[in-house]
């Protein structure tokens, strides 16, 4: 029965998009949110049962009964390790939560939003659990078409707009990666991942193989929305339904990350020439990421497009953990996951909240009308408080080991990175929470000449509906100390070594020291301080403020256009300078 479990939530989700889609017209009421809710129960159950499995061994499940023959592997398998189960769960649990949050969200509309999303949880899951290169491609496809329906849903011409960039951007990093696996299937002749990793093994330095790792890592990092791949991110969030965009946030732009894990640890490792880019280049996708975002939140007044610029820093620290290429920064990379996808789903929900019940999204626009409706508030407090850097949850344990292997690599430099990205986010999210639950703030900064549009969504859900499952999503983040951490410890020595290398002697690192966390918290309480009480500062020190930041926030808005050509043009940067990377090193 153990074995059979891997196919069973992919399948299952499949099946039941598949009858819903039948079927969902004649479901009474509210019958498909039943169903839906139900599937991804069953979903997180099965993957975390999984994941407790894979702690003593990876789960391997070949389709249709064909393994490997003769040292030849023949067939398709899912393989089950820690770490693809742990994330496979948070994806359910997001779902699960997401389809409380989305009860009767939308009215006649025949379950196609349930079809929708359970496709979507298929391919998410699918791609955790695949060991098949062209499955990655596969799963990869199916949540992008799931996630280009669901972000134009509402059929407003933003909307509209906001999934064509998310369209275009994204299919060609489809095809890229479809490139990419024909590059390194012609020269390896298989596409198991092992199978791909043994091979490149025979031959490093080849420079097919790094061609291949080129195309097939600027797939996933578009997906990622790392700089310069990035600008597609914050069009798309600003317009998806609040529902949808806790499943992008939450898990489906790290997911990009996690594979480009896979493919370093299970296909590129043995090539030093890849190491070294990832070392390099990767490295400095995740530092500008972190900064980028960062500063980018904190000129935004649209809430939904702010959290999706937070999205790109906290996403940008997980890369310099994995970029790392330490047993310390890939443990932290998937603490932070775990951390961050519950948190900005919460977030994401509060921004929903606000749209059902105060018909907007506006920071400055809902000034102090938030009072009403005070326990969302305080969600939102606490949810920039950990995205801040507070010292609790699976967000900090995975810091403090990313900053553990910075220090053992050499690169202190990279904790104040990591300090400015969660206390600009946080401080970005905490002002926002003042000035519309508190009524501060009467006077804007930069923040006011930042993009914004008049929305609302769906009033016709109780408070309670929409607040339960976002104080379920923080509750899940703060109890457990460090074990996020401990676990993440202990996922990556088999995530890295799928060949069974026995690291599990080396102990986890101390927690950083605790002045980071609470100093990180502290900077962003300052600065959102700051912002909400200008007013009451003198006009020289803020108009000195205002001058120094310009030359850097004026040259970033402008670079986010919302016009796709433009952001195709930084798709052909992101690939120059992979080429000037491998070339110079």
């Amino acid at each position: 029965m153990i074995a059979a479990l891997p196919a069973i939530p992919v399948a299952g989700a499949l099946a039941a998009a598949a009858l819903l889609l039948v079927f969902g017209k004649l479901l009474p009421g509210r019958a498909p949110d039943v169903v839906a809710v139900l599937v991804a129960v069953a979903v997180t159950m099965i993957c975390a049962m999984m994941t407790v499995h894979a702690a003593d061994a990876p789960l391997t499940y070949w389709f249709g009964g064909w393994s490997s023959h003769g040292g030849q592997v023949i067939g398709i398998r899912f393989v089950v390790d820690q770490a693809g189960g742990a994330i496979a769960t948070l994806v359910g649990v997001l779902f699960v939560a997401t389809l409380v949050f989305a009860w009767g969200f939308f009215g006649e509309t025949h379950a196609h939003f349930h079809v929708l999303m359970l496709l979507f949880m298929a391919g998410m899951v699918g791609f955790c659990l695949t060991h098949d290169l062209f499955n990655m491609f596969v799963w990869f496809e199916l949540m992008s078409v799931a996630a280009f329906a669901l972000t134009g849903y509402h059929l407003r011409p933003s909307a509209l707009e906001g999934a064509m960039n998310f369209t275009v951007v994204n299919t060609i990093g489809s095809y890229l990666l479809l490139s990419g696996i024909a590059l390194i299937y012609a020269e390896i002749g298989a596409l198991d991942l092992s199978a791909l990793g043994a091979g490149v093994a025979r031959m490093p330095g080849n420079p097919v193989v790094g061609a291949a790792f080129v195309l097939l890592s600027s797939g996933f990092l578009i997906k990622g929305a790392q700089v310069p791949f990035h600008f597609w991110l914050s069009d798309a969030h600003a317009v998806a339904p609040s529902p949808v965009s806790v499943i992008f946030s939450g898990a489906m732009v790290a997911i990009g990350i996690f594979g480009v894990a896979r493919l370093i640890f299970t296909i590129f490792a043995p090539d030093p020439a890849v190491l070294h880019v990832v070392s390099t280049l990767l490295q400095g996708m995740g530092v500008a990421s972190t900064i980028v975002g960062a500063i980018m939140a904190l000129t935004q007044r649209h809430l939904k497009r702010m959290l999706a610029f937070s999205t790109i820093s906290h996403v940008g620290i997980m890369l310099i953990g994995l970029a790392l290429l330490s047993r310390g920064g890939v443990a932290g990379m998937l603490a932070y996951f775990a951390g961050h996808g519950l948190v900005k789903g919460a977030l994401f929900m509060v921004a929903g909240i606000l749209l059902a019940t105060q018909a907007g999204i506006d920071e400055i626009g809902l000034r102090g009308m938030g009072k009403p409706i005070w326990p969302a508030g305080v969600a939102m407090g606490l949810a920039g408080l950990l995205l801040a850097g507070l010292p609790v949850g699976a967000m900090r344990g995975g810091s403090d080991l990313i900053e553990a292997a910075a220090r053992d690599a050499g690169r202190p430099w990279l904790i104040a990175v990591l300090m400015f990205g969660a206390a600009g986010t946080g401080a970005a999210v905490l002002r926002a929470a003042g000035r519309i639950f508190l009524g501060l703030g009467p006077v804007a900064g930069e923040e006011e000449s930042a993009p914004t549009e008049a929305e609302r969504e769906n009033a016709n859900r109780p408070l309670w509906l929409m607040l339960a499952p976002t104080i379920v999503l923080l509750a899940l983040v703060l109890p457990f100390g460090g074990a996020p951490a401990g676990f993440g410890w202990q996922a990556a020595e088999r995530f890295m070594h799928p060949d069974g290398v026995d690291v599990s002697a080396v102990a986890m690192p101390a927690p950083a020291a605790a002045w980071h966390a609470w100093a990180s918290v502290a900077i962003a309480l300052g600065f959102a301080a700051v912002q909400l009480f200008r007013h009451r500062l003198p006009r020289w020190l803020t108009q000195g403020a205002g001058a120094a930041s310009q030359p850097v926030t004026a040259p970033l808005a402008v670079l986010h256009s919302g016009l796709v050509g433009d952001y195709v043009a930084w798709l052909v940067v992101g690939l120059a300078l992979f080429t000037a990377c491998f070339a110079l090193g």
